[in-house]
């Protein structure tokens, strides 16, 4: 008996070839309109949602002993859902789908991502290169995998990753604590030295504006993204004196962190599959790589919490003007224009998250259409 193949999407796999008027034209107009008051309502629910939580969070000393620990985790799981939502919000003000208003859009998204402690002019313009050229392995610049020769395994297996391995080939210990070290810190990581980035900008900074990743005209951006970081620096600088630097951890530390899990979880899911094709730049056009691009539903909670990034992730990479609450509407046609082309993964996030770490560890370094590999020993 050879592998299990449950599903092998790289058999007879033809690179779609719509238009991206065709794309449009399948979409309501209406699902491309901009509310502003609506946008910002979402704002206020998610402001809410993190006041409230904070407001439970100070009552938490009045509980029994045995139950301080877990409604301190519960606290610190919740905000990190709601503000991951902010969050959201924030990046679609980076792409104009916050509101018409092009002032609107940068001074909300400069102000709820400075709180969150992202650099949000330098963000801004390293994401839209990634929307202009996803999964293009020569110009994109986030998850970029690398080839077989770049991680020194020649003369090793090429499995291809959608293949079931051995439970015996590797302990799963090490790759349980690589995604979580993945998931807590892969984002500051990236902002910090573009982890995961292309080779051409490997070590680029989002915080300096002097970095291979800007041009110069956006040096003063870059400036004011730092601007906004260092007042966020300086609040929680100044509630660890007035309060307790552990306070600080406690109400703003650990939420930080489980942001940085939801995004790097979400951002690698929606992009890392061993259905999801790479191009070199012979094979590549716009709409390939805005479709090289998964699905995923995380449960009705998460969806919503969450503004559905993860679930409407196609239609995002196609229209990424179109707001969030617009997006559910245009996945329903997308889907149905798209049919074969439409990727959607319902299998629980935790699960997909550490089976595609596992499994999609490289490309090979030859061909124009390559799909994930890895070194492991098929079942049997």
């Amino acid at each position: 008996m050879g592998a299990k193949q449950v599903v092998d999407p790289e058999k007879d796999f033809v690179p779609p070839d719509f238009t991206i008027k065709e794309l449009r034209d399948c979409v309501p107009k209406h699902c491309f309109e901009r509310d502003t008051l609506r946008s910002f309502s979402y704002v206020a629910y998610d402001m809410c949602g993190v006041a409230f939580l904070a407001f439970c969070a100070s009552h938490i000393h009045l509980l029994p002993l045995a139950l301080r620990a877990p409604a301190w985790v519960l606290y610190w799981v919740s905000q990190g859902i709601v503000a991951t939502g902010l969050w959201v919000i924030a990046h679609e003000c980076g792409h104009g789908a916050f509101s018409a208003n092009r002032t609107v859009n940068h001074v909300t998204g400069w102000v709820l991502h400075s709180a969150l402690l992202v650099p949000y002019y330098a963000w801004r313009h390293s994401h839209s290169q990634h929307h202009k050229n996803t999964n293009n392995l020569t110009r994109d610049e986030v998850f970029v995998p690398r080839t077989k020769s770049y991680r020194g395994l020649q003369g090793k297996p090429s499995t291809p990753a959608w293949m079931t391995d051995s439970v015996f080939d590797e302990t799963p210990l090490y790759h349980l604590a690589m995604v979580t070290a993945q998931s807590l810190f892969g984002w500051p990581l990236y902002l910090y030295r573009n982890a995961s980035g292309p080779k051409y900008a490997q070590g680029a900074s989002h915080f300096s504006p002097t970095a291979v990743l800007f041009r110069a005209e956006q040096f003063g951006q870059i400036i004011i993204s730092d601007i906004g970081l260092l007042l966020t620096i300086a609040v929680l600088t100044y509630s660890s004196w007035i309060f307790s630097p552990a306070t600080v951890a406690f109400y703003y530390g650990v939420p930080y962190l489980m942001v940085n899990f939801w995004l790097v979880t979400i951002t690698f899911l929606q992009h890392t599959d061993a259905a999801v094709p790479h191009y070199t730049d012979d094979s590549w056009n716009f709409v390939r790589g805005a479709l090289c691009t998964v699905d995923r539903d995380f449960g009705w909670i998460l969806n919503t919490c969450l503004h559905h990034i993860q679930d409407t992730h196609v239609a995002h990479h196609v229209f990424s003007q179109m707001p969030h609450y617009h997006a559910e509407e245009a996945t329903m046609h997308l889907k149905k224009k798209l049919g074969k082309h439409y990727r959607f993964d319902d299998t629980n996030f935790l699960v997909a998250l550490y089976h595609n770490f596992k499994h999609c560890q490289f490309i090979e370094d030859t061909g124009s259409i390559l799909f994930f590999r890895n070194t492991s020993t098929p079942a049997k």
